[in-house]
């Protein structure tokens, strides 16, 4: 137990580590004349580049040089369509500005008859104009790694009890069946009850997909694709479509006429319902964004006071808590695909659920 322990904290150190030389080069700004007066820290900038999505997948900085992966850009104008690797970029000219208090870096690149504008990682046509983005960014770049890596576990574990059919589960098997029986037992079973099989291999896909991509989100140069308001959105809907299309009568009898409610007030109980349908993906969307990316913002916050206060007891403090909170982003990673895969189970549960048996039950208990 030590030695892993010893591993995980000098990992985190290593991690640590390595936010903290990001931050020391995050600050150079290709265009910007600064001959005479010391450049400004930003951490706000710093903490953007992070936690948003980007036309380019930055992994490191040393001095002057910056490791990225370039990502192809997918454009449809007027025009047609145009693909381009993001590194023309680089060539384009440079620009920045500041609009309410905020600034704003901007890039301009001519191909052809367009001339395209990117705006704080937005592509606009100069002039105006339709333009659609199909571009392959650095969240779906992340996005495509993770369902790989998804794709091959799985595929290891089927391997493993085909081979293993009947004997006790080994290697990556091992792991992960305690992990699925939980999900089966625990979440599906317990709050759907017997029609959970159905819904179970979605329970089981939205539970690791979104702690794979919680976990891979810490990882140095990860993406924040969980922390991606639009991810969480999609696996919102996902629930929500299929809470309601497997919504039985007796579901949409509660909704539309609730039971046992006063005459005058059925229409106002009946408008707090159908707003229910809907606050229901809402807290999904906001509590899993929310979650992650306040522990990206946190850490990278305490690691930005070492460069603002330039103490070495700052650095020390701040460091000590930026690994804590690492750990805890470890746990936060595995109890937000919990949380999501429970709500989730339990709206479709009691979408599910034979009202009648529950109705002629609490008829009985009054009796």
């Amino acid at each position: 137990m030590s030695k892993i322990f010893t591993i995980s904290y000098r990992f985190l150190l290593i991690i640590g580590l390595f936010f903290a030389s990001q931050t020391a080069f995050a600050q150079h700004e290709e265009g910007e004349k600064h001959t005479q007066e010391e450049e400004k820290f930003d951490p706000a900038h710093l903490i953007l580049h992070h936690v948003l999505d980007s036309h380019e997948w930055h992994f490191l900085s040393i001095g002057e040089t910056h490791i990225t992966l370039p990502l192809p850009v997918i454009l449809y104008t007027e025009k047609g369509l145009d693909v381009f690797m993001s590194s023309e970029l680089h060539h384009g000219i440079k620009g920045h500005g500041k609009k309410d208090g905020k600034t704003i870096h901007t890039t301009s690149i001519k191909r052809g008859d367009v001339e395209y504008v990117l705006q704080d990682e937005k592509f606009h046509v100069k002039g105006g104009g339709m333009l659609y983005d199909f571009s392959i960014t650095k969240n779906v770049a992340a996005l495509f790694l993770s369902v790989t890596v998804l794709f091959l576990v799985f595929f290891a574990v089927a391997r493993g009890y085909k081979k293993n059919a009947g004997k006790a589960p080994s290697g990556i098997q091992s792991f992960f069946e305690p992990i699925i029986v939980f999900i089966r037992d625990d979440i599906a079973k317990e709050n759907i009850g017997h029609k959970h099989e159905r819904f179970l291999p979605y329970l089981l896909t939205v539970f690791f997909f979104i702690w794979f991509n919680n976990l891979l989100g810490l990882l140095p140069g990860g993406a924040n694709l969980t922390g991606n308001i639009a991810v969480t959105l999609c696996l919102a809907i996902f629930t929500f479509l299929i809470t309601n299309l497997s919504g039985n009568k007796g579901y949409w009898g509660h909704i539309f006429a609730p039971p046992g409610v006063p005459l005058p007030l059925m229409p106002l109980i009946v408008v707090i319902e159908i707003i229910g349908i809907f606050t229901k993906p809402f807290a999904l969307t906001v509590r899993l964004f929310a979650n992650i990316t306040a522990g990206h913002i946190i850490i990278l916050s305490l690691l930005s006071l070492i460069f603002i206060f330039k103490s070495i007891a700052v650095g020390v403090v701040s460091s000590a808590f930026a690994i804590a909170l690492t750990f805890l982003e470890l746990l936060v990673a595995l109890l937000q695909a919990y949380i999501f895969t429970l709500l989730s189970a339990m709206y479709i549960g009691s979408a599910v659920a034979d009202h009648h048996h529950e109705e002629t039950h609490e008829a009985d208990h009054k009796h």
